[in-house]
């Protein structure tokens, strides 16, 4: 059991650790982009347009790992001996109050395969900050019905879905989530 924790916690740290560095690296800062796909870059206007009065949502119900998706995809996940870690919601080594994280994987195999989810509240103001520092930072930034996309550069996702897409945070009106290809944001339901 003690190295099953290690590996949770070192595949924690990895995971915290790369969307840190990832998130917050610094030394170069392309122009402000959106895309239609991955690696396919479009000039956006280079401030966000989020409303800057909306303040951060509140969840309807604690949050925690077993019920920030859907509960089958929780019981598919444990049938498959996975486990999950709860960490703080974090933009690199700044924690985002009342947001969590939560690292699915297999806690008795040293691997980097594992699944992130995670959501937090955030205000406009904020949500406008966090979006233009990603994109300084060379994240793709893609507007839609649903919010606005931050994803990762395909070409240094450690993790892609069926179309492409590597981590991607989905900001919304007073709220944010991540995970780690696009596809998997749209199992993230605080609502229940």
């Amino acid at each position: 059991m003690r190295s099953a924790n290690r590996v949770l916690a070192a595949l924690g740290v990895t995971v915290v650790a790369l969307a840190g560095a990832t998130a917050c690296s610094s030394g170069h800062s392309p122009a402000p982009a959106t895309s239609s796909a991955p690696g396919t870059r479009v000039t956006a206007s280079p401030t966000p347009s989020p409303d800057a009065t909306d303040v951060p949502a509140a969840s309807p119900r604690p949050l925690d790992c077993e019920t920030l998706i859907p509960a089958d995809t929780v019981a598919a996940l444990h049938k498959q001996g996975w486990s999950a870690v709860q960490r703080d919601f974090a933009f690199g080594p700044d924690p985002v109050p009342g947001g969590i994280a939560c690292l699915w994987a297999d806690p008795t195999t040293a691997s980097d395969h594992g699944l992130l989810y995670g959501w937090a509240p955030i205000s406009g103001v904020d949500a406008a900050a966090r979006e233009a520092e990603l994109v300084s930072e060379g994240w793709i930034r893609e507007d839609s019905d649903r919010g606005v996309y931050i994803t990762a550069d395909p070409r240094t996702a450690l993790s892609k879905d069926a179309d492409g897409y590597g981590m991607t945070y989905l900001f919304g009106r007073g709220w944010v989530s991540v995970s780690d290809t696009k596809q998997g944001l749209i199992l993230i339901d605080p609502k229940g």
